[in-house]
């Protein structure tokens, strides 16, 4: 039911919005910076997830009829409102590289604006808007250093009816969705009722728009997420930090401390019968910064809570990188009790794919080191691993996803097909109570819906949650505080359409964004060419 009174509102909103737009410069760039502050708003943690696709209609709008530069900047206005205020957690690292990574994005922002412009021209406008807004997803996810894919329209819906089509087409049908619903409101708008029109035909086209538009998300109800299976019992423990944002880890004796002495109490409460045994227990990323490979007390530390538990553990550390002595590694080690056949100990592991540039590691770091001062606080890079993080986790293949790499689809397709259960390990106190953690759950619930997996999310300091495959959240922890889960955890090895699809959803719908602006191009180009000869036709 909330989801139908969701649409109803969103409806009503739609069917209310006023036609005009605002064609003074000044204003249209005002305008912009309000849609792009709106379309912020849609995401966690506001939450006000119908913005996104009314953002969408707003700005088609303010680019209709103007010319590609105009257009561009209109985007670039949008898009810097839009990332400054969805990327506020970057102040952390400084305001320097919260105003450089705006201003990076911001530019993809002023290229699809100038692209949904020529586009407007086409037959079938609607469409070919969406699929720029995925194609230009698509780049950004990509480039430059790997891609940055935060602020996709699709990580707005976790708690939206459109989030049933990540299980379709994942994130790039979800976008795709969103974006069609702005355009078709858009397009009800511009075909309002103007004096001398013939109001009754008018009007009825208008509320046809606004049906396709609603039928859109209305349609994601339908699609099955099932949320069969056998479960497991396993658990997720969340140790705290000592304290926030950079300086999160600068007691890292402390947070491994922490983290022993949480699995310590859940051993006791298995011990008492007032928790289940759990079958496998995952720590979150950073939990040892400390690498337990060269500090024996370490290695000590977390074979006794690993042992009190007497569960295999996935731990997140950071160890030494035994091919380059200049670099270290974030890994996901599984660490086995004494109990086990192996003997216990460290065994398997998964290497972050996916280090977070002037994050884990400093592009161009001798150039730019003078210009952003916090560089320095990043000592050493952080080396890429190179195969998937499929991992054997006691009875249950994990895939395992280190921090932002929930945002990759690549990194997420590349584990969904064989595993029974994905995890995220996060470390999010640098930016806690910012945001950010709010934003990467939500990204992880719909991760949950695209794969058809239970997800469980460590994170050091929160959020940290046990998602059910349909995206629901089964439980989930406050920021800056102890917590623990031990419970049933569902298990599925069926395989999502959309976990089929891979990649090709997000190529294919980006390929005809761009090669509808190549025809809007060439048709321009003819229609320039036949008024240049119509006038040179015409007698002197």
């Amino acid at each position: 039911m909330p989801a139908v009174r969701d649409e109803l509102a969103y409806a009503f909103v739609v069917s209310t919005l006023p036609s005009p737009v605002p064609r003074a410069l000044p204003a249209a760039l005002v305008t912009s910076a309000v849609v792009g502050l709106g379309l912020a708003a849609a995401f966690p943690p506001y939450g006000l997830w119908p913005l996104a696709p009314l953002c969408v209609a707003a700005s088609t709008l303010l680019v209709t009829g103007v010319s590609m530069r105009r257009a561009a900047a209109l985007g670039l206005v949008t898009g810097l409102a839009f990332f400054g205020l969805l990327l506020r957690w970057m102040v952390v690292i400084g305001w320097d590289a919260w105003i450089l990574l705006s201003l990076l994005e911001a530019a993809f922002f002023a290229a699809l604006f100038a692209g949904v412009a020529l586009v407007r021209r086409l037959p079938g406008w609607p469409l070919w808007t969406a699929c720029l807004w995925v194609g230009v997803e698509q780049a950004r996810a990509n480039v430059p250093f790997g891609g940055f894919p935060w602020g996709r329209l699709a990580f707005a819906q976790a708690a939206s009816p459109y989030r049933g089509y990540a299980a379709v087409g994942g994130m790039p049908l979800l976008s795709l969705a969103v974006a069609l619903s702005g355009a078709l409101v858009a397009a009800a708008i511009s075909r309002a009722p103007t004096a001398g029109a013939a109001p009754a035909g008018g009007r009825m086209r208008r509320w046809v728009a606004v049906a396709a538009a609603v039928a859109v998300p209305a349609l994601a109800l339908v699609v099955p997420t099932p949320t069969d299976g056998p479960s497991v019992d396993a658990a997720v423990v969340q140790g705290n930090v000592p304290r926030s944002g950079l300086d999160a880890f600068g007691q890292r004796a402390a947070v491994l401390g922490n983290h022993v002495a949480a699995t310590l109490a859940l051993a006791a409460g298995v011990r008492a019968g007032a928790r289940p045994a759990p079958a496998l227990v995952v720590w979150p990323e950073n939990s040892t910064d400390i690498d337990p490979f060269a500090s024996a007390s370490t290695a000590a530390a977390i074979q006794a809570a690993v042992d009190a538990v007497n569960a295999p553990t996935l731990v997140g550390a950071v160890i030494a990188n035994p091919a380059d002595s200049h670099t270290v590694l974030n890994v996901g080690i599984v660490w086995a009790p004494t109990s086990a056949p192996s003997g216990g100990g460290p065994g398997d592991r998964y290497v972050k794919r996916h280090p977070v540039p002037f994050g884990e590691y400093v592009p161009f770091r001798s150039q730019l080191s003078g210009w952003i001062s916090e560089l320095g606080r990043i000592p050493q890079d952080f080396a890429a691993g190179t195969r998937p993080g499929l991992l054997k986790l006691g009875p249950v293949t994990i895939g395992d996803l280190i921090c932002f790499e929930v945002a990759y689809d690549p990194i997420v397709h590349d584990v969904a097909t064989t595993s029974q259960l994905l995890v995220v390990q996060t470390n999010n106190a640098t930016y806690g109570l910012t945001g950010q953690p709010d934003q990467q759950l939500a990204i992880s619930q719909l991760r949950a819906v695209e794969t058809g997996r239970s997800v469980l999310v460590a994170a050091t300091s929160g959020f940290s949650a046990v998602i059910a495959p349909d995206g629901r959240l089964v439980a989930r922890s406050s920021e800056f505080q102890r917590w623990l889960y031990d419970g049933p955890v569902t298990l599925r090895t069926g395989v999502t359409v959309a976990t089929r699809a891979g990649a090709w959803p997000g190529w294919i719908l980006g390929i005809l964004g761009l090669g509808a602006v190549a025809l809007a191009i060439v048709r321009r180009r003819r229609e320039r060419n036949t008024s240049d000869d119509a006038r040179a036709l015409q007698p002197a």
